[in-house]
């Protein structure tokens, strides 16, 4: 590492792996839910349990893009991070939310509202977290002897993130001024905001291990940025079709939907272009597989299973389906949790000097993860399938379906233990380096 600040970004990536642990336990008591298998119902019943695997995600994603820019802000600045005291007590306060928050759900304290259920007493404590992290991030910029375009279009996502979670602090009585509004949290973070938060961290690690000139790269990541708000912004509009607004939002939804993979086509031709003309000298092979992954798998996940079902002809059928399950596990997979993990397996060897590049051990989290979301997703898009032919064009009975899909439910419970293997690999890589020294840095 060049900056002995930048120790902070191990901690907020420590608190991610807590939360991941997490989030996989309460996907395996949904699994088995669907499964008929539901004697933890009495204390964890599925909604409960859906609600902590939801949230859960955002947290852990969350605290890994603030440790990404705790890391990458003050390399990209040529400066230590501003006051890192702060940082450790942001931590802290993000910590004491997110426990108060889960501990919540199992007592019914929450919102209700799908994806932002976080009780609302707790929104404003997340605000002040956030903001606090947004002055450390701003101050270190502003004192740092160089303004980046990878750095300001990583602040500027993070910037995006947090006023748009101020809409989903607004209650209303009508459902539909709500979900009008809450969509405006949900769609816009991982289609718009966080795609930004994406292409920064992306070109970063692009610049690092490819060793393309600056210049080069950061031209692509202006395409990337036109891209996600020309089609990002509008199209919201396909989460508008069936919540009660004009039918404007048809035509919009449909046609700017259609036009939301090019972005993730940008990010992956942009990652394997510069990949092509890079050198291929860095011996960091794994922190090369996880970008690499990261952009051609966000275009699959995101991109194409996307437009598969957001069309309004097609959503008609498909709405609320596993259709659904089958592109949110694949786009937040490639999108956002493998370039967490890329940054993360990039630092590492950096924060402890210990240089575990290429292990047996690392190899395997990186295949056996991706093979089991495969597996995962070809599953529930099987499942999906079959529920939208049985339930939306014959008519049988919600439950009823639900039982006909259980052989598809085991080959999920199959693919998600494949991959939380491949998951416990890495996390024992991520123990394995140990804590950041000192000794790290770099003269």
């Amino acid at each position: 590492m060049k900056y002995k600040s930048q120790k902070v970004a191990y901690w907020f990536w420590a608190l991610s792996m807590l939360l991941l642990s997490i989030q996989l336990t309460y996907g395996f008591i949904m699994g088995f839910d669907h499964l008929g298998y539901d004697g933890l119902h009495k204390w964890i019943p599925f909604n409960t349990a859906h609600t902590v695997h939801i949230n859960t995600l955002v947290v852990w994603l969350l605290a890994g893009f603030m440790g990404a820019a705790y890391y990458i802000i003050p390399e990209e600045a040529e400066t230590e991070l501003w006051k890192p005291f702060l940082a450790y007590i942001q931590l802290i306060t993000l910590t004491v939310v997110g426990v108060a928050a889960l501990a919540g759900f199992h007592f019914n304290w929450w919102e209700g509202r799908k994806f932002l259920e976080i009780p609302h007493e707790l929104d404003y404590l997340v605000a002040l977290n956030v903001i606090l992290f947004l002055v450390i991030l701003l101050m270190t910029i502003v004192k740092g002897k160089k303004k980046t375009t990878t750095a300001l279009v990583l602040f500027g996502g993070l910037v995006g993130a947090a006023l748009l979670y101020l809409p989903g602090m607004l209650q209303f009585d009508s459902q539909t001024l709500d979900s009008f509004f809450r969509w405006w949290v949900v769609h816009l973070w991982v289609e718009g905001v966080w795609e930004l938060i994406m292409g920064g961290i992306l070109a970063f690690l692009l610049i690092k291990l490819t060793g393309v000139d600056r210049e080069v790269i950061e031209k692509w990541l202006y395409v990337v940025i036109g891209l996600t708000f020309l089609s990002g912004i509008l199209g919201t509009g396909h989460h508008y079709y069936y919540i009660g607004v004009n039918k404007i939002w048809l035509i919009v939804g449909g046609i700017f939907s259609a036009l939301e993979p090019l972005a993730f086509l940008a990010m992956t031709l942009w990652a394997v272009n510069m990949y092509r003309k890079g050198q291929k000298k860095h011996p960091n092979k794994m922190a090369i597989y996880w970008t690499l992954g990261a952009a051609i798998v966000s275009f699959l996940g995101a991109g194409v299973l996307g437009l598969a079902h957001t069309l309004p002809q097609v959503n008609l059928y498909t709405h609320g389906t596993l259709v659904t399950d089958m592109h949110g596990h694949l786009a937040f997979w490639g999108a956002y949790a493998m370039i967490v993990f890329a940054i993360i397996t990039y630092a590492m060897p950096n924060l402890t000097g210990r240089k575990f590049y290429d292990n047996v051990r690392g190899r395997l989290a990186f295949w056996l993860s991706n093979i089991g979301i495969f597996i995962m997703v070809s599953a529930f898009a099987a499942a999906g399938v079959a529920q939208v032919y049985l339930e939306r064009m014959l008519g049988y009975d919600f439950i009823d379906v639900q039982k006909k899909l259980y052989p598809h439910f085991w080959v999920v419970i199959i693919g998600a233990t494949i991959l939380t293997t491949g998951l416990i690999l890495y996390m024992i890589n991520f123990i394995k380096y140990g804590l950041p020294t000192d000794e790290a840095l770099e003269n």
